[in-house]
């Protein structure tokens, strides 16, 4: 069960439940698989004759050739899904998502039904993700097997979720920040495959650099994490839970159907596994970006670097809840900087070039303070802010006159360089450069997020939320060091 290959990238796929109707599932799986490119065979089966968006719908999976096909993907009742199994491994399919509801989460009837389907896949031998799950997505082998939307871009992040709805909020964060995904499933209610089985894989997948799972519940928490133990040496795995808090488990055992676990035992755990645990969606997804396009760090000393004070203030207050520390500058790093800035920079870290940065000052400092033996991390602020300027300009009744396209350009073009040499500093000298801005949401088309986004690094959208991902990731580095990998 662990090989998932026909799962991820199937050579052919087998449709149930397909419909000229816009709205059901079995359209919406289809629509979406030949949207997003995929080059394998295709085969809707439903109970209407004719092409569905062109292609032909077959009346039965008996219709499917032998061996033309290895995954099914099931949107059709819980009635007849047992006999279209049988079909399916018939045809030689070994991996199947079943999107229907109606099991576990539906009562006594659904449970019993689900033990059913565990048993009949256990014998034909089909690696089963689901029921009641939302799709999975491939990007390696350009495919979108899902009921809904996103399709994000490809990139070096798996997600595994026991949530559909939270695989869509990190595909969603991954279309927004340009940090894109190699595989992520939503494992519903998890019947034959767990979130350790999605892990196992992605961990020997060469298209994943580290993996971001999503749980509400655990069935055996020694087991899970003694799976998952040797599985963090070897890539970070960052998880978020569901149902932390006495209310959140009430809502997970009714969305689930499974009673989410002790959230003290859980977070021991972690430590112990070396997972990293984030504290929400977002700065789950935030530390999956960062550790998928960042070095790791070597310690916890961090030099702060920003155009003005207030932003570099915000970073060091965010230090304190954390393992970070902002270092003091060594002499040799203070004078170097000292004979590229004027007189009134801070002389402290954060590095406060108040103002007085000129054309190639800030990639020539970024690069002093990474390449620096003392320094093993530096967050960056204040980028975006002449573009902002310039913005301005671009939108007032006097441009293009009186000089201003001249300096817009000039502004414009200098905050993309300096998005581009955070990237080529940190991987030049292999010292994590993690960025942050407000403009990363509120103007995401400025010239700096977005150069950022181009070379594939995440923008941060503050601060602290910088901090807590670099944090996470010295963490994790700790943790490694620790056990002499």
């Amino acid at each position: 069960m662990t090989n998932l290959s026909a799962l991820f990238d199937p050579k052919g796929i087998i449709i149930t439940g397909v419909s000229n109707h816009p709205g059901k599932f079995g359209f919406v799986t289809l629509h979406n698989i030949l949207v997003s490119g995929y080059e394998g065979a295709v085969f809707p089966v439903g109970r209407e004759p004719g092409e569905v968006l062109g292609v032909p719908v077959l009346g039965s999976i008996d219709e499917v050739p032998e061996g033309a096909a290895d995954m099914v993907f099931i949107c059709t009742p819980t009635s007849i899904n047992e006999n279209l199994l049988r079909q399916a491994a018939g045809k030689g399919v070994t991996a199947a998502f079943c999107a229907a509801g109606g099991y576990r989460e539906a009562g006594p009837e659904g449970a019993e039904a689900e033990q059913r389907l565990v048993a009949l896949c256990r014998e034909l031998g089909i690696a089963l993700a689901g029921p009641n799950g939302q799709g999975v997505v491939s990007t390696p082998s350009k495919m979108c097997a899902q009921i809904v939307a996103p399709y994000a871009p490809a990139g070096r992040i798996a997600i595994a979720s026991q949530s559909g709805n939270l695989v869509s909020s990190f595909l969603n964060m991954a279309g927004h920040t340009g940090v894109g995904v190699s595989r992520a499933v939503a494992a519903g209610n998890a019947s034959v495959l767990g979130i350790a089985d999605f892990l196992e894989y992605f961990t020997d997948d060469p298209e994943t650099a580290m993996s971001l799972i999503y749980v509400e519940s655990v069935d055996d928490g020694r087991e899970m994490f003694e799976r998952i133990r040797p599985l963090a040496e070897q890539k970070p795995i960052v998880v978020v839970k569901g149902g932390a808090s006495a209310a959140g488990a009430r809502a997970a055992a009714s969305h689930t159907g499974a009673l989410a676990s002790d959230d003290a035992v859980f977070d021991g755990m972690c430590r112990q596994a070396g997972l990293i645990r984030a504290r929400d969606v977002e700065e789950a997804f935030e530390t999956a970006a960062t550790f998928a396009t960042q070095p790791l760090p070597s310690g916890d000393r961090v030099v702060v670097v920003t155009s003005v004070g207030g932003w570099g203030v915000a970073a060091v207050d965010a230090m304190a809840d954390t393992r970070l520390h902002a270092t003091k500058l060594p002499d040799d790093l203070m004078q170097a900087i000292d004979a590229k800035l004027p007189p009134r920079w801070s002389k402290n870290n954060p590095i406060d070039m108040a103002g007085g940065e000129t054309r190639d000052t800030i990639p020539e400092i970024l690069q002093m303070v990474a390449e620096h033996p003392d320094v093993d991390g530096v967050v960056m602020l204040g980028v975006g802010i002449q573009s902002n300027t310039a913005a301005m300009m671009r939108r007032g009744q006097f441009y293009p006159d009186h000089g201003l396209e001249r300096i817009v350009d000039f502004h414009e073009r200098q905050d993309a360089r300096y998005g581009q040499a955070a990237a080529e500093v940190s991987a030049a000298t292999g010292t994590p450069i993690v960025v942050a801005t407000e403009l990363a949401t509120a103007d995401p088309n400025n010239p700096a997020p977005a150069a950022l986004r181009a070379a594939g690094k995440l923008c941060h959208p503050s601060a602290g939320r910088a901090v807590r991902s670099l944090h996470h990731m010295a963490q994790y580095s700790a943790w490694r060091r620790a056990r002499g990998l």
